[in-house]
């Protein structure tokens, strides 16, 4: 048998010969073009989809209700508006109920959703614990104004506390948040020194319960609210209540929980059996547990 050897042109002759005349079939390119265009449609489509999100992420999160001015509260407990004047010229607006023999008062963070409007309803339920409650309204929300940002956020919930303590010692303050306001409470505590700090159906950090809602998305490079509740939590001197039932669809037990692992005390979470997001104050449980902290 002979071998023919060629010479190392020829060889090179030969490679090109031989793949220069190889042809690709055209149907595969197509489907490689189309492949690549829906991958960059896709990913261009995410990409939107993120940035929607990143931008108009206060109305994901926030639901205000405005309320006018001249609106007339119809609560039956004694209570006065007040409005609270910010550093850029826009009002925080409140209302302190006043209990008969107050042994101090609650500075209660609302929800996401409302406005006072509807959230004092929940001062006849507090009243009967003998202290003032002094609710505020976000910004935009019932009759506050100015635009929402986490800084104004929290710049806002310590004029509040600075308003209070006007008229009551930090001993005798209380600082309650409830739901997305379990965020700005535990910021404001961690500034401060108050008698005790309340959450009710708190977070570990909000980017632990948005992962819960939008699990697709990379919240937590999304989030300009953060509420770094896990984080401020450590700060805090005074005792620390936390309120969540089981049964929370809002807010996970286990996300309330977890952030309960960070107190020196873990006897100070009270757990509400079957309890959802909105109706804890329905269960026993719950009001024998806030008239112990609360005597």
């Amino acid at each position: 048998m002979k071998f023919t050897v060629l010479a190392p042109e020829k060889s090179q002759e030969k490679l090109l010969y031989f793949f220069s005349n190889r042809r690709i079939p055209e149907c595969r390119i197509s489907m490689l073009k189309v492949s690549i265009i829906m991958l960059c449609l896709v990913a261009g489509i995410f990409l939107i989809l993120m940035g929607v999100v990143f931008w108009v992420q206060d109305r994901l999160i926030f639901f205000p209700e405005k309320v006018p001015v001249a609106y007339r509260y119809p609560f039956q407990q004694p209570f006065k508006e007040i409005y609270l004047n910010t550093p850029d010229g826009n009002q925080i607006h409140a209302l302190h109920f006043k209990a008969k023999q107050p042994k101090g008062v609650m500075l209660y963070f609302h929800g996401n959703a409302g406005s006072l409007r509807s959230w004092g309803y929940l001062a006849e339920e507090l009243l009967v614990y003998g202290y003032d409650v002094f609710m505020p309204d976000y910004r935009s929300f019932g009759k506050s104004t100015g635009k929402l940002s986490p800084d104004n956020l929290y710049q806002d919930a310590q004029l509040t506390y600075d308003y209070l303590r006007q008229s009551f010692s930090e001993e005798q303050i209380i600082i309650f948040g409830r739901s997305i306001g379990t965020g700005v409470a535990t910021k404001l505590a961690s500034d401060n020194k108050p008698k005790q700090l309340l959450l009710e159906t708190p977070f570990y950090n909000f980017a632990d319960v948005a992962k819960t809602h939008y699990p697709y998305l990379p919240v937590s490079a999304l989030l300009k609210y953060t509420f770094r509740s896990d984080k401020w939590i450590k700060k805090v001197s005074c005792q620390v209540y936390i309120f969540h039932g089981t049964a929370d669809e809002v807010v996970p037990f286990s996300s309330g929980k977890k952030l309960a692992q960070l107190l020196n005390n873990s006897n100070n979470l009270v757990v509400i059996k079957g309890g959802g997001h909105n109706n804890l104050s329905s269960f026993p449980v719950y009001r024998e547990a806030l008239a112990r902290i609360l005597k």
